[in-house]
């Protein structure tokens, strides 16, 4: 979530900091800053606002320098404030840094013993004095970095330069991600390559334990053990603009793609540790989730349905009762409400007007435990709550939200294990397990998205249909109500989703050769029951179009149709089953012929009531 840019060159490098913070803006931060060393010296600008007031004050200052670090951060280990924004100083060297240090309570309290005092709340800090300690042993800067990397515990990304040695800059990498930028006039390196493009197209991509020595004509890359290590120099593809569609014909389809991409960025925190840490979710988030004994999550449309799907979650994993209520309904009737609950609100844009009516309203009945899952880390809804998600999705254009509901999901994942492992319901082995399946989602996805062309011809079939009726069960049944969400909003086919259970309750007397019936068969503990709903539609005519994982073993049969998906993904599953459904409704909206971004009737960012 946090930002990091380096630079060291020939040419004034301030403003080349501040726009590579821009460019990293949409990642959520609380506060920013940058340190350069101006002869020799060095300069140390923080601000507990936005990149636009770290600019003012570097152009009141008229700021320049040709080498320094520069960060945005989203607050884990202490409150939002300057006093525990980057970048970190221990004497005459300074650092920036992105991750998670698990082990940073004993390198301080061996840091304390030997003297340096702590100024901040940070376990960034802990590195920065880790260092200098190194270096007053007699290493070199390089040196230094890399003996003090090899004692950190957890994820991060840092960036270092130092008085002592004004023409070299270092980074290393474990777990959050990093890279460096290959310039005429400098070296460079950030956390994304968006940061890099006003500077140059070429980009290293570091790999974990990569340790870097920048300077103004060239770099080196050793391991954690000092060891040349050789890493290719690629020409970046990505445009400086993220809204352009580039090779997809549709922005909907483009962030389809996108999915395995926003995941890992989203799922960033946890790519390099060993566990899952609250703090993700906010400094105070070990305090709140602990002290929750109740889950209410507000949300609408595309939310809502990841909401519902958490649910399940919260309540097998973590043992946490959840209720999930629809926002533009949970303000308008009579609640009984608990200080305990902690309120989640999920929105793409944090500004659905709903769903911040909904969650105001909530903090109106005392229930001040708020946390937010969004997309846009300045938004409204952001603002309001005592902790935050903000997923990485990127930029999101098309009205049908796809990367959004995914990556949202991720983030409710996380919550579930965080909230697990404070009130003592997951074991390391369990916990190592979920870790696993998460960082290995962005690669499921990928594997997903290579069924398109069997799902276009799905598609063709869909085009001439007036309604259509999605069946799940379980944790599945959300994942139902999205894709028939999905065919409405952009083929406007009429669609709708029912439990599978309750076909014999009424909607089994709309079943006929004219209406097709999307299941989505997971090989769970409900797949039996599954396959007896689904015989009860084919015992009355229906055409079945069936996503199945390989061990529900369902035949395909005249007026049966199966999608094998490639692996089954436990209690993930949901974030796979999903994919061929927005695939599927993108590929019908195409043979009937709609404006596939812009549905009629609809709007990205729904901000009135």
């Amino acid at each position: 979530m946090c930002g990091i840019v380096t630079a060291i060159s020939t040419e004034n490098v301030v403003p080349v900091l501040l726009e590579g913070l821009r460019k990293l803006e949409y990642r959520g931060y609380d506060s920013a800053g940058l340190a350069v060393l101006h002869d020799d010296s060095l300069i140390r600008l923080r601000s507990a606002g936005r990149v636009a007031e770290l600019a003012t004050m570097a152009n009141s200052r008229h700021l320049a320098a040709t080498i320094g670090i520069a960060h945005t951060r989203w607050a884990t280990h202490g409150e939002p404030s300057e006093r525990n924004a980057h970048p970190h100083i221990s004497g005459g060297l300074a650092v920036v840094h992105n991750g998670i240090i698990e082990n940073f309570e004993a390198i301080k309290a061996a840091m304390t013993a030997k003297g340096y005092v702590f100024e901040s709340d940070t376990d960034t800090e802990a590195v920065a004095h880790l260092v200098h300690h190194k270096l007053e042993a007699g290493n070199g800067l390089f040196d230094a970095v890399r003996l003090a990397a090899n004692e950190l515990e957890g994820a991060y990304a840092i960036g270092v330069v130092c008085e002592a040695d004004p023409f070299t800059a270092i980074v290393a990498r474990r777990g959050s991600p990093l890279l460096l930028g290959v310039g005429e006039d400098g070296m460079y390196a950030a956390s994304d390559t968006s940061a890099l493009l006003q500077v140059t197209r070429k980009v290293v991509y570091l790999e974990d334990g990569d340790v870097v020595e920048l300077k103004r004509d060239g770099y080196r890359i050793t391991d954690l053990d000092g060891a040349a290590v050789e890493r290719a120099v690629n020409i970046s593809s990505l445009s400086a603009d993220a809204v352009e569609l580039g090779k997809y014909r549709h922005y909907m389809q483009k962030e389809i793609f996108e999915q395995p991409q926003a995941l890992a960025n989203t799922l960033e925190m946890i790519a390099g540790g060993n566990t899952i840490s609250p703090q993700i979710f906010g400094a105070h988030a070990s305090d709140i989730l602990g002290a929750t004994r109740r889950v209410l999550i507000l949300a609408c449309g595309t939310s809502f349905h990841s909401a519902l799907v958490a649910r399940y979650w919260l309540e097998s994993v973590a043992g946490m009762p959840c209720e999930v209520e629809i926002a533009s309904e949970y303000r308008y009737r009579v609640s009984v409400p608990d200080p305990d609950t902690l309120v989640v609100v999920i929105s793409q844009s944090g500004e659905t007007a709903d769903t911040l009516a909904a969650l105001k309203h909530a903090k109106t009945l005392g229930m001040s435990k708020t946390l937010a899952i969004c997309n846009v880390p300045e938004s409204a809804i952001v603002r309001e709550t005592a902790l935050r998600f903000i997923t990485r999705a990127g930029p999101e254009i098309g009205v049908a939200s796809t990367k959004a509901f995914t990556t949202q999901l991720a983030a409710l994942a996380l919550l579930t294990l965080a909230i697990a492992k404070l009130n003592s319901r997951l074991s390391s082995e369990d916990e190592n397990r979920y870790l696993t399946a998460l960082r290995h989602l962005p690669v499921a996805v990928g594997k997903v998205l290579e069924l398109e062309p069997e799902i276009a011809q799905w598609a063709q079939r869909f085009a001439s249909k007036q309604h259509a009726l999605f069946l799940g069960r379980g944790r599945h049944w959300p994942i139902a109500m999205e894709g028939a969400l999905k065919l409405k909003e952009i083929s406007y086919i009429h669609a709708e989703s029912y439990a599978a259970g309750e076909l014999k309750h009424g909607p089994l007397a709309l079943v006929d050769k004219d209406m097709p019936v999307i299941a989505i068969a997971p090989a769970d503990e409900l797949i039996e029951k599954l396959k007896s709903n689904l015989q009860e539609v084919r015992a009355r005519g229906g055409e079945l179009y069936v996503f199945a994982d390989a061990g529900s073993e369902i035949p395909e049969t005249d007026g049966v149709h199966i999608l094998h998906m490639p692996e089954h993904y436990g209690m993930l599953s949901p974030v796979l089953h999903v994919i061929p459904l927005q695939l599927l409704s993108y590929h019908a909206a195409l043979v009937k012929g709609t404006d596939v971004d812009k549905p009629r009737n609809l709007a990205k960012s729904v901000t009135v009531e």
